[in-house]
């Protein structure tokens, strides 16, 4: 059992102190995950990694889940970071509607879609897909919003890694052909 998987059991049973030395090993997890997500966003984003790691601890710290080792923390911060992220980008959308800009799928040729519009799109084909093929989704999210590896995610759904390389390969495909180039 690694260090923080001890911390959050101690925490879980009511150690404060295990809550405080917790905190700088998980930030930093939840920092690379969220610097990881944000890579590639332009700069003049409204969310950027600091806020979204802290938004998260946040969500996970309040939360009453009853954590059974890292790879389960981190099971649920990719959740967590996911709906952060989706939030976000439905409340520009809202913004973007109510300034009376019209939201349009349709792109002018070479125009690249704006990464809050390719996050909703692709929220709702997960959503999807979750219907249809639950585990691939959850290797999805697991992988791309949790940043979390073929073996970590093997852990925490109790699959081989070459079924978790089966299922990327699966929802990469149907998520292509839904979405098509954008």
């Amino acid at each position: 059992m690694n260090a923080i998987t001890e911390q959050l059991q101690a925490w879980r049973a009511g150690d404060r102190a295990a809550f405080d030395a917790l905190l700088p090993e998980v930030y930093a997890e939840l920092r690379r995950i969220a610097g990881r997500l944000m890579q590639g966003q332009s700069p003049a984003h409204t969310l950027q990694p600091t806020a979204l790691a802290h938004e998260a601890w946040f969500k996970l710290a309040g939360a009453q889940a009853d954590f059974a080792d890292r790879a389960h923390f981190l099971a649920v911060a990719a959740r967590a970071m996911r709906q952060i992220l989706v939030d976000h980008a439905r409340g520009l959308a809202r913004e973007k509607r109510a300034g009376g800009a019209r939201v349009s799928l349709q792109l002018a040729e070479g125009e690249a879609m704006p990464a809050d519009e390719r996050l909703l799109l692709l929220e709702a084909e997960l959503t999807v897909l979750e219907a249809s093929a639950r585990r691939s989704a959850e290797v999805t999210e697991l992988h791309y919003f949790g940043g979390m590896s073929y073996e970590e995610i093997g852990t925490v759904l109790g699959i081989s890694k070459a079924t978790v390389d089966r299922e990327l390969r699966f929802a990469r495909a149907w998520l292509a052909a839904r979405l098509g180039p954008a």
